[in-house]
């Protein structure tokens, strides 16, 4: 197989990308390689489905500037697909008197990024949600909740309107960058591509490993367990329901997220997963235990974070525990309205140092361009951040279409 294109990773990210590229260049053959037998198998397809406003990001980073200009993108496409999506709103709720300080500090972050978002009191908080507790709150209008998984076929569909191809069952072992070209070894054969783009995701620093680059920050696996309300406990919850999040961690706590589709999804946790793909309690992979406990940035992490580390661990394997949780947000919840629900596991890149890495990264040669590290709001910002890996394509294809690999 030759092609002009060759993009790893069937995840929003990997097909937003293949999607920019064949709009900007429609003759150019776009070949997307994807290891599971689905689009969207992994982060994508895992995760609760909202449509990040940006107002926790720090002003002017990639995370903040993705983040506002992808959520327009992301409605405008829905819209125009006839994709489910809802602009339900969210409050992001101070519990006590000692988080209005950090309460401020987000809403002052939100307005610098643009952010429709207002202070409101008790009573406000009441009217949008009767059930929730807290002594004041953010209010945020356009947060939002979507069916990315539908975004991704949806993706895949357009962006093979043109020459582009996805290939499903396409699982890269081996990459061999030559002098005008490089060479994938998949599942399916052989390929070979004018240039060479990475969206690994969950894989993503074993995938530059591959590619004979050093990852600038190894992934580290965090599971995420949620659990629904039961349908006659899902009016506790009208929007989304935020705590005042731990600035020391990208983590945002437990929260109450309304799905698409109905629903009421309650969590995460974030506890290290004893498998990159693991989705279960039970499931370990060895190799990528070892991986973790042999990177001196985990141990570090682990070392300086174990109590927090203890206390996710223990809300995984104890319900109760799970549920006080919940009850600070939501104090009439109880233990018979839950029942367990998805799990899904996040690609958090970690750097040397012990800092957990809340930036998107990339590292790029001149026939690739690796995305390393595509933190959340990954997904809300996907068409975005696609523009950009097109623009930095662009530097190496210039303004118009190039001649097929002959």
């Amino acid at each position: 197989m030759r092609c002009d294109i060759a993009i790893l990773g069937g995840g929003i990210v990997g097909l937003a990308t293949a999607w920019r590229i064949t709009q900007r260049y429609p003759d150019l053959t776009v070949f997307v390689f994807e290891k599971e037998n689905r689009v969207a198998a992994h982060q994508t397809g895992h995760n609760s489905g909202v449509l990040h406003s940006g107002i926790y990001y720090r002003p002017g980073t990639l995370r903040a500037t993705n983040c506002r200009t992808g959520k327009v993108e992301m409605e405008q496409f829905c819209e125009r697909e006839g994709i489910a999506y809802e602009m339900c709103g969210k409050v992001i709720v101070a519990v006590d008197t000692t988080e209005l300080e950090q309460l401020h500090n987000i809403l002052g972050r939100g307005r610098q990024n643009g952010v429709k978002c207002e202070l409101i009191d008790q009573d406000r908080l009441r009217e949008l949600e009767p059930h929730a507790a807290g002594v004041a709150a953010i209010y945020v209008p356009e947060a939002g909740i979507v069916d990315y998984p539908a975004v991704c076929k949806r993706l895949a569909e357009r962006f093979q309107e043109g020459p582009g191809r996805l290939f499903l069952n396409a699982g890269i072992t081996a990459i061999e960058q030559r002098s005008n070209s490089v060479l994938l070894q998949t599942a399916i054969g052989t390929c070979e591509a004018k240039y060479l783009i990475t969206c690994g995701g969950l894989q993503a620093d074993r995938v530059i490993a591959m590619s004979g680059q050093q990852p600038e920050a190894p992934i580290v696996p965090f599971r995420g367990e949620f659990f629904e309300l039961k349908p006659e406990a899902q009016h506790l919850c009208r929007t989304l329901i935020y705590p005042v999040p731990d600035p020391r961690f990208p983590f945002l706590g437990v929260h109450f997220t309304k799905t698409v589709h109905g629903g009421v999804e309650c969590g995460p946790n974030a506890v290290f997963a004893f498998a990159r793909e693991g989705y279960h309690k039970t499931d370990i992979n060895v190799r990528d235990v070892l991986a973790a406990v042999s990177y001196s940035g985990f141990r570090q992490i682990a070392l300086k974070h174990w109590r927090t580390g203890i206390g996710e661990m223990w809300r995984s394997f104890n319900k109760g525990a799970f549920v006080t949780a919940l009850q600070r947000l939501i104090p009439e919840i109880r233990s018979e309205h839950l029942v367990p629900g998805p799990s899904g596991v996040r690609a958090q890149a970690l750097g040397r140092d012990g800092k957990l890495i809340d930036e998107f990264l990339f590292q790029e040669t001149e026939r690739m361009i690796h995305v390393g590290n595509a933190p959340s709001p990954a997904a809300t910002a996907a068409l975005n951040i696609g523009k950009l890996i097109a623009d930095r394509l662009a530097t190496r294809l210039g303004p118009a279409s190039q001649p097929h690999l002959e």
